[in-house]
């Protein structure tokens, strides 16, 4: 039995097509099969049922591909220790962002952790916060970035940054005269929102909800986008008004960036996080990332060494 032999058969498992695993695999499909093969014979068991299309894992092929996640995981590992060990920075780094944090912060960090760790490969992947976590649990990406507290007892939580919310105000809103606003300004009646599994919705309501009766059922227009450019054209088309992450705000041309209000301190403010399994063993990372991070966004927003210091009201 070869680590090989275990990751054909997943790549089986997840295709379950033997041409489609060869091509990911970047093998021939005779290769392939002949390894499969040499495991069943090995093991005395067949793991696919071939006579079906797609192809079917059997019931003992269940717990074989189980166990063979472990075994790789385990080998992974092993890696990750010598790694350490020698207090090296390289391979690849899979890293789960949130949509409201990937489309800024990558563009602040990728150049810089190249040029930094040459023999180190960034994969980023944009999930939502549930399916960081998930994938997390699963081993299926090394880290993530998220909004928290989380709560979670098997997911370390390590501050990066504490990112302030702005409001985007059109012309001829009624709030637009104003040169500051605060949370009992918005209604919900105006307040354009990010489609729902988006934990900045879930931020925003969380400032309205001291302000209003009714929760979302006040909502006139729920718009199912999770961009922030749809809510912003919707508002220069008259539909109301939005919130935005100040980060997403320095983005903005400079004819919407007149449309940008601050709120009156203490500023609504959400903490991003480097979050990852208990288990994980790439701490080097841990530490080099945040310094990079902190060493971009320094300036732009607050840090934790901020937080004691700069009126932020911190949402949950």
């Amino acid at each position: 039995m070869t680590l090989i032999q275990l990751e054909y058969v997943l790549a089986v498992a997840e295709s379950r097509n033997f041409t489609t695993a060869a091509e990911k695999a970047h093998v021939t499909q005779p290769t392939l099969s002949m390894q499969i093969q040499k495991l069943e014979k090995e093991l005395n068991v067949d793991i696919f049922d071939r006579s079906t299309h797609p192809i079917r894992i059997t019931a003992i092929g269940h717990v074989i591909l189980d166990q063979a996640r472990v075994i790789l995981k385990e080998a992974k590992r092993m890696s990750y220790i010598v790694s350490e060990q020698k207090n090296n920075l390289e391979g690849e780094f899979t890293i789960g962002m949130i949509p409201t944090v990937l489309p800024t912060l990558v563009p602040l960090i990728y150049k810089n952790f190249t040029a930094k760790f040459p023999n180190a490969r960034l994969q980023i992947k944009e999930l939502k916060t549930d399916a960081i976590i998930s994938a997390l649990e699963e081993d299926v990406i090394d880290f993530g970035i998220a909004v928290t507290p989380l709560n979670k007892s098997d997911i370390i939580e390590l501050p990066l940054y504490y990112e302030p919310m702005v409001a985007f105000i059109p012309e001829h809103h009624r709030l637009s005269n104003l040169d500051e606003i605060k949370e009992s300004d918005l209604d919900l009646k105006d307040l354009l929102l990010l489609e729902e599994g988006h934990c900045f919705r879930n931020n925003v309501l969380s400032i309205c909800e001291c302000y209003l009766e009714g929760g979302e059922d006040n909502i006139i227009l729920d718009v199912d986008s999770g961009s922030f450019q749809t809510m912003i054209k919707l508002a220069k088309d008259g539909f109301g008004m939005t919130i935005l992450p100040s980060l997403q705000a320095e983005d903005l041309s400079a004819e919407d960036s007149k449309y940008i209000k601050k709120f009156r301190d203490p500023a609504p403010t959400r903490e991003v996080s480097l979050i990852f399994h208990k288990t994980q063993l790439r701490l080097k990372f841990v530490d080099e990332f945040k310094e990079l991070i902190q060493s971009v966004v320094r300036g732009k927003i607050y840090l934790e060494s901020d937080k004691r210091t700069l009126p932020v009201l911190r949402l949950k």
